[in-house]
């Protein structure tokens, strides 16, 4: 997409265009962090009474209908801000507004539950350093690589998913032949993906409210369009790729674990469920293998996300501000390394707060980044239909119509079996933005945008 047609949405080229496909790609892939399921295993096990496997199945499907509404919108409107901006767009600022406020909840809370997962997980191999220590020193490291510039941050994400890639296979290679030599009772079963004495439609959809948070990321490719070489076509197929890659790898890791734990629906409260999937590890292949896992897969990971995370939070406040939806200080872009520079330390003060603050409360911190998400591909979905057929008057019945609606529904059951305290809180913070909303409009600041 050329400067001029940014410019027919009012907005200028300000953040460089440097981005491929690849590159596109693997930040997507470095969002969602290919070993996410790690993290959350136990609880995700916990919740599906041992259906984890079936969980991110199901996650895939549900998310597909998500991935092709965003690469619509993302084609129609090739701007940054992501779902906040198709919502603007399609359904009025005010629906804008508020979409943009409830998937902040999910941005700024994705580097916070990273940070405190690789606290986790660096607690249960070197347990005599404290869990703020990693969540600092992972903070400014991400903070300082996004500074940079977003082509510092493509090189780090190549490396870093390299790393990754390769421990995934070694951690699967190494539970096949376990599997083979049938330790802890492992066998091929079909138990781990469905399990009729456990099954229930609100069993799965609420171990997938949490679920859902492992599939966070491919959406955020979106944030990138204004610095996509090719634009929204590259960013609409880097996408879709990103989410079935990666639906791919959850399936196969959660499937390949739960065969170790045959027999059991449940792990035990406290650090059996919190390391659960280092259990299994340590079990499987020894202290070196949950080494292996705990360090430098869950640590430089979660150091990969926090960076890219970092970056769409910042394009989100980026292009917030720059209609006027946030403080306009937070418009401004470095004339240096051409990013949204103030945005980043926003980011990193909250996350810092954050994540001392809930550094023991891991499940209810990915609950709550699961809400804001939710609620985003809720209104995604609507801003398809309000678009493309009640506006546009589009005769794509199937792709404009029927598939975000189907999507609509399942995003709406699952937000629906989320657990309790997850809904209290994203409704507090709904509650808090209305306030900000208020106060935007007795101080006389237009929420219109600019005019296409």
């Amino acid at each position: 997409m050329a400067a001029g047609a940014l410019e027919s949405f009012g907005y200028k080229q300000e953040l460089k265009r440097s981005l491929t496909l690849p590159a596109l790609l693997i930040y997507g892939l470095v969002f969602i962090v290919p070993i996410a399921p790690v993290a959350v295993f136990g609880f995700v096990f916990n919740l599906s009474r041992g259906m984890a496997p079936l969980v991110y199945a199901v996650g895939l499907v549900a998310m597909l209908f998500t991935a092709l509404s965003y690469m619509a919108m993302v084609q129609e409107f090739p701007v940054a801000g992501s779902v906040y901006s198709y919502a603007s767009r399609s359904l009025g600022s005010v629906a804008g507004f508020f979409v943009g406020w409830a998937i902040l909840l999910d941005y700024l809370l994705i580097p916070t539950g990273t940070y405190v997962a690789c606290a986790i997980a660096m607690h249960s191999v070197l347990p005599s350093i404290p869990q703020p220590v990693w969540i600092i020193g992972l903070l400014v490291i991400a903070t300082v690589v996004n500074v940079f510039g977003i082509e510092a941050t493509a090189r780090m994400n190549f490396v870093l998913l390299a790393i990754q890639l390769c421990i995934v296979a070694i951690f699967v290679a190494v539970a096949i032949t376990a599997l083979a030599h049938h330790v802890d009772g492992a066998h091929l079963s079909i138990t781990p993906f469905y399990n009729p004495s456990a099954m229930s439609p609100g069993v799965i959809f609420g171990a997938l409210s949490l679920a859902a948070l492992s599939f966070l990321g491919f959406d955020a490719i979106s944030t990138l369009s204004e610095e996509a070489k090719r634009g929204a076509r590259d960013v609409a197929r880097a996408t879709m790729l990103a989410l079935c890659l990666s639906a791919v790898l959850f399936f196969l890791q959660t499937y390949l674990a739960s065969l170790f734990v045959l027999g059991r629906s449940s792990f035990a409260p406290g650090d059996p469920t919190n390391a659960a999937f280092y259990g299994i590890a340590s079990s499987i292949g020894g202290y070196w293998l949950e080494f292996l896992l705990a360090v430098p897969a869950v640590v430089l990971g979660g150091l990969a996300s926090a960076i890219t995370a970092q970056a769409a939070t910042a394009r989100l406040l980026y292009g917030m501000a720059r209609d006027g939806k946030l403080p306009r200080l937070l418009a401004h872009v470095s004339e240096k390394h051409k990013v949204p520079e103030r945005p980043v330390y926003l980011v990193a003060i909250v996350t810092l707060v954050l994540g001392l603050l809930l550094a023991q409360q891991f499940q209810l911190l990915a609950t709550m980044v699961s809400f804001g998400a939710l609620v985003g591909f809720l209104v995604l979905h609507a801003s398809v239909i309000a678009h493309f057929t009640w506006r546009l008057r589009s005769r794509n019945w199937l792709r404009h119509l029927v598939a975000p609606a189907i999507g609509f529904c399942i995003i709406g059951y699952i937000l629906w079996n989320a657990q309790e305290n997850a809904k209290v809180v994203g409704c507090c913070w709904l509650a808090a933005g209305l306030v900000l909303y208020v106060v935007l409009k007795l101080m006389g600041r237009s929420t219109a945008l600019p005019v296409d």
